[in-house]
């Protein structure tokens, strides 16, 4: 045993461990097919209330993503300074409700408003979840649990897409929203009666205190953890690879429709079955690589998503550039060749997530984790589903005089190039994380 490794302090991870990783892993997955979903709901919802596309893009969207971001630093702090396994528990019901809410409703705008609620009702999911993770594991075996916790929804979504397309079908899209809230009620019984809180901050390296850090206002506690630079520099790559990412993962379908003349069933089928399969695996080979590797040298917490990010975008550029000819049909379904590029952009691209997420527990104290993951989670939401899908459009919109109906391709190419500034972002992180051996000051 190394002297690094001695300081831990004298607990265990048992079963209990791995069944609450599992339960949060659920939650998160229902709450992310619940955003989903609403791809399969678009013109049953449009026809009922007579809107556009314009109407659907703002609840699905924009609204959605303002109210997350500004519903997130609250949450944040509400997880460091509450018990976690309650914040949970009621957060839990009010997704159940407001969910349930949307397939209730009696107009467009009571669904903007039930979409809201939504959004509020996940703001401290996932700053919970991933507190009570670094609670639950060591660092040295915390990446691939993360990487369990956030592949969930990834393969989640694949089968949730598809039962909600046939419940869609046959029993209208107001009873997809209640089938879907149901399972937060189980959630919500089990986090309230059955779950321990476990101890903040349980698996530090660096000696704790049980007493609550001093308590600052939101605007000073933001402050204070913005000015670690070595935590400045990941959330700042981390949001600048949401932003690529995310942009691909929305106009993914579009781009296959177009360049590729798929229709939109087979597009949707082969981006949701081939990218949502291979970076579920790619996200649980991280985490499992990152944990073996860095009990050897904790730098390789920033050098797989580095790895990662080259690996992708080396991926994503012949995918992109690739001719329209087609590899295989599987049934009536034709395959693109350019699909095995799609693959493997897909299995890296999640390289960097759980790596990133263990490090900010490392890089902040128990007691304001919860806020340094909803300080990273707004920067995300922001630049990804803000930002991202956004800039893509207009990107497309500006070289459609120059490369037509194929300007798309192009504009996916342009929204790529901020990953170059994540890896020197990485880079910087690494250099200042090194200086304190990758764990916070005290």
């Amino acid at each position: 045993m190394t002297a690094r490794e001695g300081t831990l302090p004298a607990a265990t991870v048992g079963w209990s461990s791995h069944g609450l990783l599992l339960l949060l892993a659920l939650v998160f997955a229902d709450n992310f097919v619940g955003r989903q979903i609403l791809a399969v709901m678009v013109e049953p919802i449009k026809a009922e209330f007579g809107v556009g596309d314009t109407a659907i893009g703002l609840i699905s969207g924009l609204a959605f993503a303002a109210v997350y971001a500004l519903m997130g630093l609250p949450a944040g702090r509400l997880v460091d300074r509450m018990p976690r396994i309650r914040l949970l528990a009621m957060s839990c019901l009010l997704w159940a409700v407001a969910t349930m809410a949307c397939g209730w409703a009696g107009s467009f705008l009571a669904l903007g408003i039930a979409r809201m609620l939504v959004a509020v009702s996940e703001s401290p999911t996932t700053s919970a979840s991933l507190s009570l993770i670094a609670d639950l594991y060591p660092t040295h075996r915390r990446s691939f649990a993360i990487s369990c916790f956030t592949a969930a929804p990834t393969f989640s979504s694949i089968i949730g897409l598809s039962i909600g397309a046939w419940v869609v079908e046959h029993y209208g899209w107001r009873s997809a929203f209640i089938a879907l809230g149901m399972p937060a009620l189980v959630f919500c019984t089990i986090l309230a009666f059955v779950v321990r809180e476990p101890q903040r901050g349980r698996w530090d390296l660096t000696p704790h205190t049980h007493t609550a850090p001093a308590l600052l206002g939101m605007g000073a506690e933001a402050r204070k953890l913005w000015a670690l630079p070595a935590y400045r520099c990941l959330i700042l790559a981390g949001g600048l690879t949401t932003l690529s990412s995310y942009a691909i993962a929305m106009w993914n379908t579009s781009f296959l429709v177009r360049s590729h003349g798929l229709s939109l069933q087979h597009a949707g089928l082969l981006a949701g079955v081939i990218c949502g399969t291979s970076a579920g695996f790619g996200g649980l080979l991280s985490g499992w690589l990152s944990d073996r590797l860095c009990r050897r040298d904790p730098h390789w917490q920033v050098s797989i998503p580095v790895v990662g990010h080259i690996a992708a975008t080396c991926a994503l550029v012949p995918y992109l550039l690739w001719s329209d000819s087609v590899l295989v049909r599987l049934g009536d379904v034709p395959v693109p060749g350019a699909m095995l590029w799609c693959a493997l952009y897909a299995f890296f691209s999640v390289w960097w997530v759980a790596p990133s997420y263990n490090l900010v527990t490392q890089l902040v104290p128990a007691g304001r984790r919860g806020t340094a993951m909803a300080l990273q989670t707004i920067v995300s939401t922001l630049l990804g589903i803000g930002v991202g899908p956004l800039l893509t459009g207009l990107c497309s919109d500006l070289l459609l005089p120059l490369f037509g109906h194929e300007s798309l391709r192009y504009a996916l190419l342009l929204v790529n190039l901020p990953v170059i500034c994540a890896v020197l972002l990485l880079m910087r992180t690494a250099h200042h994380a090194g200086r304190t051996g990758y764990r916070h000051g005290g």
